[in-house]
């Protein structure tokens, strides 16, 4: 008997989805671990693989279809000796979701009406109401795209009522009605135009995070700024003895005294629960990486025992993969300390917002040369400020200001980071 593929839960929160790409196609043969299908989550992209084998039969949702249920059927997979006619259509499959709306009032329209069509060919009626889901091929969707279609106006002939690129055609000879504006042609309430850009799943999770951060979380930050005139020097000497083997920057510096002063204070290297505060046992710092949807913070495992060159490849490698939405579950999920380094954009100082259930986050800033007193004398010296934000029910200031003296005392002796 036929099986259904479903959407996986790729994560304990996870809902829905995008069914970003089908690596397999219909026909093709699939055995039990082969990789069938991209998945993108609020976080990351995933890699789905096949839990039965068989021959891929139907495909009932199009790569690049969003907001997938998780447990919806996605494909039917056909065991050994089953055809393909025979397999049945789920009546649950996502083309039932695009049934014909109940007739409603005729849409307003932005452009001038086309000529009217010809009486042996009507308009199709729309297909789908408002926010419902469209399913076409790609070639449908450029073709109307370029021809200003809205696609919720067509009725699709292909397989689950797919809309295919014959039904564009059709449309376009026929005058379907044209697709709204984009939302830069709108105003808001001071008559100001603007561009509506959609909220993706993953900046609706960092919004929801962030507020309930900042509203439940009682914040206090401490700031110290750091000599770096020894660290840029040896930087220097090491990166140019290092040849092609790693390139080491600032950031990978304070990655390392961060975890070193860790291990020092260990009640920073936490988190809270009503029950109980827990330390944690490894030293597992998330790094900060901005992204086209919002930032993810990748997590440098043990990053207290891990050289500075291992730690700057390591860094890379994750930070290539978070702006690819290729980063694994575990490299993403937990950690116990954060650090957010803007330096890069000449910012000079800022304050960081706790990422539950970490107790604390470093914020960085930009390493530049700054007058500084130095035994009694006016100098100059390459300074960087660093801003320690602390959720106060677990890191008193004592603790916050022990941790902040331990790491200056590492970042601005930095051969101790060698050792």
């Amino acid at each position: 008997m036929p099986i259904e593929i479903l959407m996986p839960a790729l994560s304990p929160t996870m809902t829905e989805g995008k069914l970003a790409k089908w690596l397999k196609k219909s026909g093709d043969v699939i055995k039990s671990g082969d990789v069938i299908a991209e998945i993108e989550t609020d976080k990351a992209t995933m890699e789905m693989e096949a839990v039965d084998e068989g021959t891929l039969g139907h495909i009932l949702v199009p790569e690049g279809t969003e907001k997938v249920s998780v447990n919806e059927p996605i494909a039917i997979l056909l065991l050994e000796g089953e055809s393909k006619g025979a397999a049945p259509k789920p009546a649950a499959a996502p083309a039932a979701k695009a049934a014909p709306a109940p007739e409603a009032k005729p849409q307003p329209v932005a452009a001038p009406a086309p000529a009217a069509p010809k009486p042996a060919a009507p308009a199709p009626k729309p297909q789908v109401g408002a926010g419902a889901r469209v399913f076409a091929s790609p070639l449908a969707r450029r073709i109307a795209a370029d021809a200003g279609i809205d696609l919720g106006a067509i009725q699709g002939t292909g397989p689950h009522g797919r809309i295919v690129k014959a039904d564009v055609e059709q449309a376009a000879s026929t005058g379907v009605r044209k697709a709204a504006p984009k939302a830069a042609a709108a105003v808001n309430d001071f008559s100001q135009p603007y561009t509506a850009v959609p909220n993706s799943g993953m900046r609706k999770v960092i919004a929801k995070r962030l507020v309930e951060a900042k509203q439940n979380i009682p914040h206090f930050y401490l700031t110290v700024d750091c000599i770096l005139d020894d660290l840029m020097k040896l930087r220097k000497d090491i990166n140019d003895r290092a040849g092609d083997a790693y390139k080491l920057s600032v950031n990978d510096f304070v990655i390392k005294a961060s975890a070193l002063a860790l291990r020092k204070v260990p009640q920073v290297n936490a988190m809270w629960t009503e029950e109980a505060i827990h330390l944690y046992e490894r030293v597992d710092i998330s790094v900060a990486v901005a992204t086209s949807e919002g930032l993810i913070t990748p997590i440098v495992r043990d990053a207290d025992k891990k050289s500075m060159g291992a730690i700057s490849n390591e860094v890379k490698d994750l930070a290539a993969r978070a702006k690819a939405k290729k980063l694994k579950l575990e490299e993403f999920q937990g950690g116990g300390f954060s650090i957010s380094n803007l330096g890069m954009f000449g910012i000079k100082e800022f304050s960081a917002i706790v990422n539950p259930p970490q107790v604390a986050i470093l914020a960085v800033g930009k390493a530049d040369q700054r007058p500084i007193v130095k035994n009694g004398q006016l100098a100059v010296a390459h300074v960087m400020t660093c801003t320690l934000s602390c959720d106060h029910r677990v890191v008193d200031g004592a603790v916050g200001a022990e941790f902040m003296q331990a790491f200056q005392a590492l970042i601005e002796d930095p051969l101790r980071l060698l050792i």
